[in-house]
């Protein structure tokens, strides 16, 4: 399963991955921009964000409703987000429609109008996005726990403060897009019914003149994680924490990963069946592998009632740690079929396909084929994972609670 990769990289240093899927009549095609929030400057935080609703309100000769309708007439459905380090979009429409939809993307990407009015709406909505974390508290912890356990500037949320967004003017957006928008370390990515050679001949026309820039590396300072709670008169107490794993280019990320599927991701998972079934501590719980390129954590969840949550948190604590002491062939072919199921429909789908190629480019420098994945999972063992455990052992917690009481952490 899966077909040739195909690579090239522009004189300007823009990298385009492909893969044709023969079996399909669509196509997605993903950029990947490094100007997420890590880029934010002091005093901007938020700015990333808002560049990204920004940039697609008027490109080119198109305003704002004269884009959207260019994009609605071939079909494409389409997304732009600010992640921690990269900015991306990116669109899905019928492969027929691939050129046209270059074509506009070009005008996004190297001809956004960025127009003042739209300022003072996306500057709106943002504040409202922060805002709602107020009815959110879960997302609020979490959000707490990243900028706590990570250091700057890998510790910032793309949501930003409401008085940076506030005093955010037209002239910062420009100046942030002109600065980070660059195709040197860009990666544009498609998947599905498409020719290589017509669809790198239209990619060299459109982005080969885009100008380069300097788009300084992401060097994070020496950081120590520091635990907290954030006291808020609730119902409900709200527990995050996170400890270290290894990152995606690193030999054993799948035996974190599988780690982490033993205890988390399913109603047969050990923190589901300990935590909540078995004692009745919690409605949710779990944890998940966090990854950056030369960095990685195990971040987990609980949310709980105020008279529950100590116990909650010991009793999780104590599963992951446990861990350590064996895992079951039939844990082990449950985490693997998980695996294989998610790299199965990612093989199906146009715009799951194009993301990871961009990922794996981003993170490894090459692509990865199915076979290989597939080859990854099927050597995941009960004596692979206990070995990873050794060596990355439960450690070094980093806590960080909301509600009414703290709780202690048990070294």
């Amino acid at each position: 399963m899966g077909q040739q990769v195909y690579q090239h990289t522009l004189g300007n240093g823009l990298v385009l991955l492909a893969e044709r899927m023969d079996h399909v009549r669509s196509v997605a095609v993903n950029f990947l921009v490094p100007a997420g929030a890590a880029y934010d400057p002091e005093g901007q935080f938020g700015i990333a964000n808002v560049l990204a609703e920004m940039i697609t309100r008027g490109a080119g000769e198109r305003d704002s409703r004269q884009l959207s309708l260019a994009l609605d007439n071939l079909g494409v459905d389409h997304s732009e987000s600010a992640g921690v380090v990269n900015l991306r979009l990116g669109g899905s429409a019928l492969s027929r429609n691939l050129l046209p939809l270059l074509d506009i993307y070009a005008d996004i990407i190297l001809r956004p109008r960025l127009p003042e009015e739209e300022l003072e709406p996306v500057q709106a909505l943002a504040i409202q996005d922060i805002e709602s974390l107020e009815d959110a508290p879960s997302s609020k912890v979490m959000i707490e726990l990243r900028r706590r356990y990570y250091p700057a500037p890998l510790n910032k949320d793309r949501r930003g403060r409401v008085e940076d967004l506030e005093s955010l003017t037209i002239d910062a957006v420009r100046t942030q897009y002109r600065q980070l928008v660059r195709p040197n370390k860009a990666i544009i990515s498609v998947a599905g019914n498409v020719e290589w050679e017509p669809l790198k001949a239209r990619v060299e026309k459109l982005f080969g003149r885009w100008e380069p820039g300097e788009v300084a590396d992401l060097v994070p300072p020496p950081h120590e994680p520091q635990s907290a709670h954030l006291h808020k008169d609730s119902a409900q107490t709200q527990i995050a924490f996170a400890y270290p794993s290894v990152p995606i280019p690193h030999p054993e990320y799948f035996a974190a990963r599988a780690a982490a599927g033993v205890l988390s991701g399913g109603m047969s998972t050990r923190l589901f069946t300990e935590v909540r079934e078995k004692r009745g501590l919690c409605y949710s719980v779990g944890v998940g592998h966090d990854s950056f390129r030369d960095r990685a954590a195990m971040i987990g969840y609980a949310g709980t009632g105020p008279d529950r949550a100590q116990e909650t948190l010991d009793v999780t604590i104590a599963e992951l740690r446990k861990l350590k002491d064996g895992v079951t062939d039939d844990e082990i072919d449950r985490v693997k079929a998980g695996l294989k199921s998610s790299l199965i429909m990612a093989e199906e789908s146009t715009g799951a396909r194009a993301s990871s190629m961009a990922g794996d480019w981003y993170f490894l420098g090459r692509v990865r084929s199915f076979d290989e994945i597939q080859s990854e999972i099927d050597g995941l063992t009960p004596a692979a994972v206990m070995t990873h455990l050794e060596r990355h052992p439960v450690r070094d917690v980093t806590l960080v609670t909301l509600g009414q009481n703290p709780l202690t952490l048990t070294v």
